[in-house]
């Protein structure tokens, strides 16, 4: 069964579902009509699947169309194109601007035209039904509800999560990792480390100075400090009297396994998707610097690589291969990812395990991780030093 069945919506089922308990009438009201609304996506892409179109080419150009609160994107008004001018509604304007860092971002990172690689137009659907408290590429555009205003506000309102859906686009267009399971999990945790780079790469900020949280502008817009997940620290997101705790594993030993059905969340897509947002931080953090460059480039090249299958396991054994291609075997780069992948649960395949228990020997039992994985790091250079050194004598001893 692959994504093309599928709508990949920012908001995870498990969040809506608490929603419908709450105590709070107009809460319950907002979260049943997305529900409701989002069930009725469901059928419709089923339709549209069966006529597959192709993506229309047109130089990466952006168009804006209003909804009007409706859910009839073929009757939504045009509200702004990329040569029109600014519109006078604030969300509009933001999702014309979002779609295009998003795109620029591709462009000047990875050399890549738009979403499909070809200038994929952009096109953009705002003000989608009434209180809809979601947003979700399907295959074709991007679509923003307004939110009810307590669990959500409008979706609009974070490039984080414009990023992370474009991403879903981009994801599509190269491996197009099916939506369930593992290569579910994949296909969600890659679209948070698009969304995540893209909001750092505007704000300029290195993977020290970020704080790796994907919608925090647009989840319960009257609580200060959460996020819908927390790339840094999965399972800590967000923790309310209302919504209870995040859910989002942070290592294989926590692995949640549920049905491979919607109310399953496809096999806990966005439930095991913070095992690889945790591996993708800790070898940014490990690394240094700005995550889209050497972490964000080993991740593209690792994405361009794997299939519609691609498992846990398997990607991290593609991130190690392409560190060691990009930055040489060795590298402290690739010694990041190696140390990364360890640190929630998965042993680089071929590599002695032992480097994992090295390095938590070095960082302590309650040691920071990050600063675990460059501990190792520092150990495997100075290895490869002594290594060196060594071929040097022998050769200068004839």
């Amino acid at each position: 069964m692959t994504s093309d069945f599928r709508h990949q919506c920012i908001t995870p089922p498990y969040l809506l579902e608490r929603a419908l308990r709450s105590d709070d009438r107009e809460v319950r009201q907002a979260a049943l009509n997305t529900m409701l609304t989002t069930a009725h996506l469901r059928g419709e892409r089923a339709v549209r699947a069966a006529f597959p179109g192709v993506a229309t080419p047109g130089n990466a150009r952006r168009t804006i169309y209003d909804c009007r609160n409706t859910t009839s994107l073929p009757f939504a008004v045009l509200a702004r194109s990329e040569d029109g001018p600014e519109s006078t509604d604030a969300s509009v304007n933001r999702a014309f601007d979002m779609l295009g860092k998003t795109r620029d971002f591709f462009q000047q990172v990875f050399a890549r035209n738009s979403i499909d690689g070809h200038g994929m137009r952009l096109n953009g659907y705002v003000h989608y039904g009434h209180e809809f408290a979601n947003a979700f590429w399907d295959g074709r555009e991007m679509v923003f509800g307004d939110g009810d205003g307590r669990l959500f506000s409008d979706l609009t309102g974070s490039i984080s999560v414009i990023a992370h859906e474009l991403g879903h686009g981009v994801t599509e267009h190269t491996t197009g990792l099916e939506y369930h399971n593992q290569s579910g999990a994949l296909n969600e945790s890659m679209s948070d480390v698009f969304g995540a780079m893209v909001e750092q790469w505007t704000l300029g900020q290195t993977a020290e100075q970020a704080d790796w949280l994907i919608g925090r502008e647009v989840f319960t817009p009257q609580i200060e400090a959460d996020a819908l997940r927390s790339m840094k620290a999965p399972g800590h997101a967000w923790n309310t009297e209302k919504y209870g705790k995040d859910p989002q594993p942070d290592h294989m030993s926590k692995y949640v396994n549920m049905p491979d059905t919607y109310e399953g969340d496809w096999g806990a897509v966005h439930y095991n998707s913070g095992i690889p947002n945790k591996a993708f931080y800790l070898t940014a953090a490990t690394i240094g610097g700005y995550s889209w460059e050497a972490a964000g480039l080993i991740w593209f090249e690792a994405l361009k690589a794997s299939n519609s299958e691609t498992r846990f396991q398997e990607f991290a054994d593609t991130t190690y291969r392409k560190a060691g291609e990009l930055y040489e075997a060795g590298s402290a780069e690739q010694m990041a990812v190696l140390g990364a992948w360890q640190e929630v649960g998965i042993s680089i395949t071929g590599v002695s395990a032992g480097l994992a228990r090295a390095r938590n020997r070095t960082a302590g039992r309650n040691g920071d991780a990050t600063a675990a994985v460059r501990a190792l790091t520092a150990q495997v250079q100075e290895l490869s030093r002594d290594v060196a050194a060594l071929k040097g004598r022998v050769t200068a001893g004839g």
